[in-house]
């Protein structure tokens, strides 16, 4: 007799890392149900079966609702402001609050009332470990953070992992790096600084950077970022009870980034955009000017999982995907 297969809950399906990792577990033969506030794009070669469920899950019982009979559940909600630094939160911020932490709690509260095993992926943050760490992060740090998203995932954090521990339950986090970009396949935008750096040069406009460009970021490609979590949900036994970092071991300074970027769109505008420093903003954190590169051994080791999309492939199909959603914008306000 047919086994049935595992029924993955995904929430935060549309989101930027929540719609790659939906792509991901729909090549999949299993049963899939994808959440958000509203319906998720499905890939048109999924091989998952795909129920999609439109939903608030802010609103009370709606997390032990999608959840109920789920075998995996992939945590992928964040909260997203209206600035330009989307991630970038005020303390006190209760809407923040509600996403960041409330949805995580309520998570728990759901799986308290099961006593079969399920397996539970969130999407952390690197940046969750402070400004105090050295530049070379591999998990083993102790958690200072600056900055109110961070204080907040690091909430939710230890709320899922400390609350499932002596359960039955599966929980892992994994703290992602600076994730970017698109491709064909993309069905959500990165609002993120490498993004925002191509469509600056896009435009002729400035990069600006914060410092003198020295200061380094581990850089992972969207599409690595959704085979890791993935990855994740396949050694939740391994890897249950504690966080895991994930990165690609190299920190590459930042000017050379945005050099980079700006010489690669040069060859789609005939012009080289500036890459300037300029004096930091008033919401800039003491985060943003230390040095970040992320050793994620541990994690390999048990899941198997590298980033493979080389950073210059990367940075060319996202600098594509801009190119023509800015004429896209062009022809449509034209």
């Amino acid at each position: 007799m047919a086994l049935t297969p595992p029924l993955v809950t995904l929430l935060g399906a549309t989101g930027f890392v929540g719609s790659a990792v939906l792509r991901e577990l729909a090549a999949r033969p299993i049963r899939l149900r994808v959440v958000a506030r509203h319906p998720a794009p499905i890939p048109p070669d999924a091989r998952a079966t795909i129920e999609v469920c439109p939903a608030d899950l802010t609103a009370p019982g709606v997390v032990a609702r999608v959840v109920a009979d789920a075998n995996i559940v992939v945590h992928c909600v964040a909260y997203i402001n209206d600035s330009p630094s989307t991630w970038r939160i005020a303390e006190g911020d209760d809407a923040a609050e509600r996403v960041n932490v409330g949805i995580v709690a309520d998570l728990v509260a759901a799986l308290e009332q099961r006593t079969d095993p399920v397996g539970v992926v969130f999407a952390g943050a690197v940046s969750q470990v402070g400004k105090g760490a050295g530049e070379v992060i591999d998990g083993t740090e102790i958690d200072a953070p600056s900055g109110e998203y961070d204080r907040q995932k690091l909430r939710a954090e230890r709320l899922l992992l400390d609350s499932l521990a002596a359960g039955p339950h599966r929980a892992v986090s994994a703290r992602l790096p600076t994730v970017f970009g698109s491709g064909p396949q993309s069905t959500a935008r990165d609002k993120g600084v490498v993004s925002m750096m191509i469509r600056r040069a896009l435009a002729g406009d400035p990069l600006t950077m914060w410092h003198d460009g020295t200061v380094k970021r581990d850089v992972v490609y969207v599409e690595d970022i959704a085979r890791a979590l993935v990855a994740a949900t396949e050694h939740t036994a391994e890897l249950a009870g504690r966080a895991w970092v994930l990165g690609s071991g190299h920190g590459i300074p930042l000017g050379q980034l945005f050099g980079t970027i700006a010489d690669l769109v040069a060859a789609h505008t005939g012009s080289r955009a500036p890459v300037v420093s300029v004096p930091p903003p008033a919401h800039a954190e003491a985060g943003d000017l230390v040095h970040i590169t992320i050793d994620s051994s541990a994690f390999r080791a048990v899941t198997g999982w590298q980033p493979t999309v080389p950073l210059e492939t990367a940075l060319r199909r996202t600098i594509e995907v801009c190119a023509a959603e800015r004429v896209t914008t062009e022809s449509t306000t034209g």
